[in-house]
């Protein structure tokens, strides 16, 4: 079984570089290069690789801003970066590999060597975990308020409707949108679920997927599966699976875990 390779960085040169390098190793299928965050997305939930090359700061994003976008599950992760002490510090923390420019061959090959070994005997689960770990770290601190926004604002062609946050039954990611849904209603904004998150009091809604938070009041049961996961039915009889790195805290949020 070959490791299917998705490269994405700006720099042509460095694009050139990786696949280079990659060409002798023959555990490796080349599936394309990116030069743009929004095609490496496309891509990246198009193929769902096994492995991606990810340059920390594109031109029209960051590598965290894709990895937010991706509806597919997570790959293998490595970034490309130059160098940031912000961003290793984190990659250290939690554990991932990552390449300095300009690239050393011996770090290089250090780095696949490691990912093959990890397709051996990683835990896919524990994986996409670091990485939804590693985002939510990384994802800009709001400031505290004392007061909660109670409206989100939502543009609707030549007007904006002020959407009660009470009444958002569930959100759920479509690409570089996210869809809010109320009893009567759907509303399309820009925006990612990490963002709107910040907007939302934590103790009403909680999210249960990289891709959906729910209103905890509008849950009418969990349903669970003879393999230990968790579904929760929302009053529209709506259906979502719990993932299972959120699996924990949502049931000790709701109570059913201490």
């Amino acid at each position: 079984m070959k490791i299917s390779t998705l490269i994405i960085d700006d720099e042509p040169l460095a694009r050139s570089m990786i696949s280079q390098m990659l060409r002798p190793r023959s555990e490796f299928d080349i599936i394309g290069e990116c030069g743009t965050g929004r095609s490496a997305i496309q891509m990246i939930n198009k193929f769902n690789p096994d492995l991606i090359f990810l340059d920390i700061q594109l031109k029209d994003m960051t590598g965290f801003d894709v990895l937010e976008e991706i509806t597919v599950n997570f790959p293998v992760v490595i970034f490309a970066t130059a160098f940031d002490t912000f961003s290793l510090k984190a990659f250290d923390y939690f554990a991932f590999d990552y390449l300095l420019k300009p690239f050393n061959e011996d770090r290089f090959y250090k780095s696949i060597n490691k990912v093959i070994e990890n397709f051996k005997t990683s835990d896919t689960d524990y994986l996409q975990q670091k990485i939804q770990s590693l985002l939510e770290y990384m994802q800009p601190k709001p400031e505290q308020s004392s007061k909660l926004p109670k409206t989100i604002p939502v543009p609707l062609k030549n007007k904006t409707t002020f959407l009660n946050t009470e009444d958002i039954i569930y959100i759920t990611a479509s690409n570089s949108y996210i869809e809010l849904f109320t009893e009567d209603n759907k509303y399309v904004l820009r925006n990612s679920i990490s963002n709107i998150m910040t907007e939302l009091s934590d103790r009403q809604f909680f999210r249960i997927h990289r891709s959906t938070i729910i209103n905890l009041e509008f849950i009418k049961e969990l349903i669970n599966s003879n393999y230990g996961e968790v579904d929760v039915r929302m009053k529209d009889m709506k259906q979502f699976r719990v993932s299972k790195s959120y699996k924990k805290e949502f049931l000790t949020q709701i109570g059913l875990r201490k």
